[in-house]
């Protein structure tokens, strides 16, 4: 067909439709090869927001003519020739400049990571050498810093396994430092001294309902000095408020003093079956006559 539409033409203008012909192609064929023949990449919506981007030909962190350096630095104040020294890419240190320009702040150096284009390799060797200023931290960790300060009152920093408390004379606050001791417990622990008179024992602790048996290692009582208990003076009522006397004891007590006189000892009581050898035992560093 194009044989038919060129023979229908005379000889000249034959000439001219095939030079310009010629023409397109040559200047197709220029086009192509300077072009290297590839469709530049489609960006996507998300590359749009990160600022700059490079080329569709370049290579990650190919610096050429310029020593790549390594030095500490904060990516929230280093200007763009400390960036260009680092190793980064012009249009790197733009979206950088552009991200701070807007408020952007970054507060720890995983932040820096999220920069364009920046290789898990590259980010290895610059991780050591970023300093975040604590000028760019939130400003509430230093409320939440003071707060955790006065928290201490509240939140007592515990003992050790190589340190212990004098339960006797010691207050709520210290009794607090020991593990598993809280304000309640460190409440009972003085209430229940304060009865029988001052501990003897650690092991006393124990008496104190539900109380955790791994504190008790934590307390020790030096020196030993306990309030006693005039036994031949107090009343029925006053001898039965000790945490060792019970009624039916403080009873036997008065008894005895009616019937035979002062005691001179626990084991005047020892017949009377309200108490056994342990209640004596226990009772003896509390009593004075």
């Amino acid at each position: 067909m194009i044989l038919r539409i060129l023979n229908s033409y005379y000889r000249a203008d034959r000439v001219i439709f095939l030079g310009i012909v010629l023409v397109l192609m040559v200047a197709v064929g220029v086009l192509y090869y300077t072009d290297g023949g590839e469709t530049p990449d489609r960006l996507t919506a998300a590359d749009s927001l990160r600022g700059d981007y490079p080329p569709h030909s370049y290579q990650p962190y190919q610096v050429e003519g310029r020593r790549v350096e390594r030095f500490p630095f904060d990516p929230n104040t280093a200007d763009s020739t400390q960036l260009l020294r680092l190793g980064l890419q012009p249009w790197q240190v733009r979206n950088i400049y552009k991200y701070r320009a807007r408020g952007g702040v970054y507060r720890r150096p995983q932040d820096f990571a999220r920069l364009y284009g920046l290789t898990q390799k590259q980010y290895r060797e610059l991780e050591p050498y970023i300093r975040i200023s604590d000028d760019y931290q939130p400003a509430a960790l230093l409320v939440d810093e003071q707060t955790s300060q006065r928290d201490t009152l509240k939140y007592p920093v515990k003992v050790t396994a190589l340190q212990s408390v004098n339960v006797n004379t010691t207050d709520t606050m210290q009794l607090r430092k020991v593990p598993g001791v809280g304000e309640a417990f460190a409440r009972r622990i003085i209430r229940y001294g304060q009865r029988l008179g001052g501990y003897v024992s650690s092991e006393q602790l124990r008496e104190i309902e539900d109380f955790p048996d791994s504190a008790v290692r934590y307390f020790r009582v030096e020196p030993v000095v306990v309030r006693k208990l005039a036994v031949n003076r107090l009343t029925l009522q006053q001898l039965q408020r000790h945490p060792y006397i019970s009624f039916y004891q403080a009873k036997a007590i008065i008894d005895y003093r009616r019937l035979h006189g002062p005691l001179h000892s626990l084991q005047d009581l020892s017949l009377n079956k309200d108490f056994p050898a342990d209640a004596i035992r226990r009772l003896e560093p509390y009593v004075e006559f």
